[in-house]
């Protein structure tokens, strides 16, 4: 069996002069995200470990490469201004 320093050497190869390196880079990351969502079954926090970048990171680069759906999230007001009638007086005194 190959080593993966081989397979990766043999990919370098086919690559270079025929694939600008931004395209070649953009297609690796898009490729290993699909295949880190896929063997997590979507779950991005698995994903994002197994890939050892940051969930955020993650999500940005799935934006980017747009994979996936987008998940919109309803954005709550915080707790300390629900029911809230009338703005807060700020109090006199020296700071």
């Amino acid at each position: 069996m190959k080593e993966k320093s081989d397979v990766f050497e043999g990919l370098v190869a086919d690559l270079v002069g025929n694939v600008p390196l931004e395209e070649a880079v953009g297609l690796l990351e898009c490729g290993m995200i699909h295949r880190a969502l896929d063997l997590n079954d979507g779950n991005q926090s698995a994903a994002s470990r197994m890939l050892q970048i940051h969930r955020n990171t993650l999500q940005r680069k799935m934006v980017e490469y747009s994979i996936g759906a987008p998940r919109s999230r309803a954005r709550r007001k915080p707790a300390s201004r629900e029911g809230r009638t009338a703005p807060r007086r700020r109090k006199n005194g020296a700071a």
